[in-house]
């Protein structure tokens, strides 16, 4: 397989970080009373997605930039993907933990909804930029 640096994954790492802090804050120290506070809690399963279709995009761009086949990149994609959402059940789990947070299904649905359309999205831009036909 070939070489990637380290270097190449601090984005991912980064909001891998982020997204942990944001899933254990507890609700309390959430600022009340600003509209876009209330804005963002509205949308809340879409920032679901959005986080981790972000977090999947930035552990995926790497492989990218580097010359991997097709059925590599494929797999590797899904690992990501399927690693991904895992990591998103597991923060569900963990803010069971946290005052004023629950777990909730839906909460997990979205941040796999989020992945997938990563998943396609980074799928047909290969196939679009190596020329591929299906």
């Amino acid at each position: 397989m070939k070489s990637i640096s380290f270097k190449q994954f601090i984005p991912g790492i980064i909001w891998f970080i982020i997204v942990f802090i944001s899933i254990a804050l507890p609700r309390n120290d959430i600022p009340k009373g600003s509209e876009w506070i209330d804005l963002i809690l509205d949308f809340d399963k879409m920032i679901h997605g959005a986080m981790f279709g972000l977090l999947a995009l930035l552990f995926m761009i790497p492989f990218l930039k580097e010359d991997f086949s097709i059925l590599q990149r494929k797999r590797i994609f899904i690992s990501i993907s399927i690693a991904t959402c895992c990591w998103g059940y597991i923060t569900e789990c963990i803010q069971l933990f946290v005052p004023g947070r629950s777990y909730d299904l839906v909460d997990w649905t979205a941040d796999c909804l989020g992945v997938l359309l990563t998943y396609i999205s980074l799928k047909l831009y290969v196939k679009k930029k190596d020329g591929v036909k299906n």
